[in-house]
């Protein structure tokens, strides 16, 4: 679990305690097992997320819906999964956690955890060892009995195969009729299982010891397992004087057994279930008003994350669907593998090209040559590329795309054509969730911004001047000017990025592609600057993937890195985690169809 997860299921569980709570005040009267399910369900709540019932759910879905069920369902999901419902990265300031915190709070964590599970363990070798030692008695029970030297009160052990150990010499030291009863308080907990939710509850104190209610949990599903027994046991005409003997007797000669999993006579509050058993006071059934409560309150905490997880894969669904019918299609479209590079050419043989289509001189006609199949995802759903989450092959397969656009449409129009035609013809599938993943943020450095204001007047973006044009040879990191911002290889190697009326919101837009994470703006700067910007590029390939020559790759030991460059802008990169939305390819094929 990362953090963000981790903290929204903590608050779903507590939550859920406090609602148990409530029931069991509700119920006080009534039966102790009816509580004391409502206590278990509450301590295994810990180990399953509601976002884990979503999941669930989803695998279920009807592959039809109409997109008008999304933003209500969406919203409802945001609440309920994690980390879907955190703002997305760019709505709010990062603030960075130190490197080190994570490793440190799971390494506290991890020790926790290993002294719970050390000290369970020695307390079950320490019976076990008991058990192994102890003689068969023959009382003609439905399960072995054991007679043990050691002065432990009478218990079950044993989860799959449960034995009773009973203390030598216990006939002697109790009448038959006592005895008779504290067998059959033993032999309700087998019946029950007590043993067997014990351990699930122990695994629950094991993984979140750091929780307080972990543990107050615990000692109410003790109280209530003893009193449903207890219960039991006067239910099937036992005397109360003579159970209520038979307990207190035990407690003077024996110890109690020191393992949660072991199910014994003694547990709880002693004084008060002396008193219960002497008062005579029987529990009442559940009335079918309170049972018509206890089931609506389980299909509101289970039944309905399943629903919205139903439900949920429709809308992703429904998007795909409804690319190649609500959207025009391509009045002509061809897709064909690109010719292999000729190596004699080096990195210009490598070059994309992206051309055409709305918002360009020819807004009639894409034509796409050599891009790789990532690329061409990459822009059908206009995200940034760590926003594409599929196979690692989409990086390698290139190919060429021409296609004529309807006189008209827009370049979102034309995108979800590309979204069809890849649907068409390499047989795509995806959905969009969101995911936790690194980001980047930009903070203003001590002393303040460093960079020039602009001059500029107005809000249009800035023409750009001569000199943010690479000269006549140089690898441009993305193709074109792109709103007065425009990078490109030098001759030594290093990354220059030239800007002219440019925000800080605009720079780490421009910046994504290079660092391959995403990067927000926390800097809370309105201004427009006019800047130069070099470093040491991150990795060997330009923005657009196409790979640098060796020859124009510097040393490592050369010029700066980006993170130590943006300090001369009087700016920070700081790390961090958040929610991120993406596209995930559920299937995609590597060879499209003929056209």
């Amino acid at each position: 679990m990362t953090h963000a997860l981790l903290l929204h299921h903590l608050w779903q569980s507590t939550l859920c305690v406090l609602l148990a709570r409530v029931l069991t005040l509700a119920l006080s009267k009534n039966r102790a097992a009816v509580r004391y399910w409502i206590w278990l369900a509450a301590s295994l709540k810990f180990l399953v997320p509601l976002s884990l019932l979503v999941s669930l759910g989803a695998q279920f879905g009807v592959h039809t819906a109409t997109s008008s069920a999304q933003p209500q369902l969406s919203a409802i999901v945001n609440q309920i999964s994690a980390p879907v419902g955190l703002a997305p990265v760019t709505a709010a300031p990062v603030s960075a956690a130190p490197d080190w915190l994570p490793a440190v709070l799971f390494g506290v964590w991890l020790c926790g955890a290993a002294v719970v599970l050390l000290i369970w363990f020695k307390s079950w070798w320490n019976i076990n060892a008991l058990r192994r030692a102890a003689k068969p008695l023959d009382l003609s029970l439905p399960i072995p009995v054991m007679s043990s030297s050691a002065p432990l009160e009478p218990g079950v052990f044993g989860v799959l195969r449960p034995v009773l150990l009973l203390p030598e010499g216990i006939a002697s030291r109790l009448t038959p009729d006592q005895l008779e009863t504290v067998i059959a308080h033993e032999l309700c907990h087998v019946q029950r299982r007590d043993n067997l939710t014990a351990v699930l509850h122990m695994l629950v104190e094991t993984l979140f010891w750091f929780h307080p209610l972990v543990w107050w949990i615990g000692n109410r599903l003790a109280e209530e397992r003893e009193r449903a027994c207890d219960e039991a046991v006067l239910q099937s005409a036992g005397e109360p004087e003579v159970y209520a003997e038979g307990i207190l007797q035990v407690c003077r000669l024996y110890l109690e057994s020191p393992v949660a999993c072991m199910s014994g006579i003694s547990g709880a509050d002693l004084r008060s279930r002396i008193q219960r058993i002497m008062s005579g006071v029987r529990a009442h059934n559940t009335t079918l008003g309170r049972k018509l409560l206890l089931a609506t309150v389980a299909l509101a905490v289970a039944g309905v994350p399943l629903l919205i997880g139903v439900l949920t894969p429709r809308v992703g669904r429904a998007e795909s669907q409804q690319t190649t019918t609500s959207e025009p299609a391509f009045e002509v479209a061809s897709v064909k593998p690109s010719s292999p590079p000729d190596p004699a050419a080096g990195w210009r043989g490598r070059l994309e090209m992206i051309d055409g289509g709305p918002g360009t001189p020819d807004p009639g006609r894409i034509q796409w040559r050599n891009v790789r199949l990532f690329d061409i995802l990459q822009r059908a759903f206009d995200v940034q590329n760590y926003q594409i989450v599929g196979p690692a092959w989409l990086y390698s397969r290139r190919f060429d795309i021409m296609a004529n656009v309807p006189k008209g449409a827009t370049r979102e129009q034309a995108m979800r054509m590309m979204q069809g035609l890849l649907i068409d013809r390499f047989q795509l599938k995806f959905h969009r969730e969101s995911r936790e993943m690194p980001v980047f943020a930009f903070v203003v450095a001590k002393g303040g911004p460093r960079m020039k204001a602009s001059t500029a007047v107005g809000d249009s973006p800035q023409k750009p001047s001569a000199d943010q044009f690479p000269p006549e040879g140089f690898p441009k990191l993305a193709p074109g000017v792109k709103e007065g911002i425009t990078g490109w290889i030098t001759g030594d190697g290093m990354a220059r990025v030239t800007a002219k009326s440019q925000s800080v919101a605009q720079l780490a837009e421009f910046l994504v592609p290079g660092l391959e994470e995403p990067i927000t703006d926390a800097t809370g700067l309105d201004s427009k600057y006019d800047f130069t910007l070099e470093f040491v590029p991150e990795h060997n390939r330009l923005w657009d993937g196409t790979l640098i020559e060796a020859s124009q790759t510097p040393a490592s030991e050369y010029g700066i890195r980006l993170f130590e460059a943006v300090q001369k802008l009087g700016l920070k990169l700081e790390s961090s985690r958040a929610p991120v939305k993406v596209v995930v390819i559920d299937h995609i094929e590597k060879v499209p169809t003929e056209n």
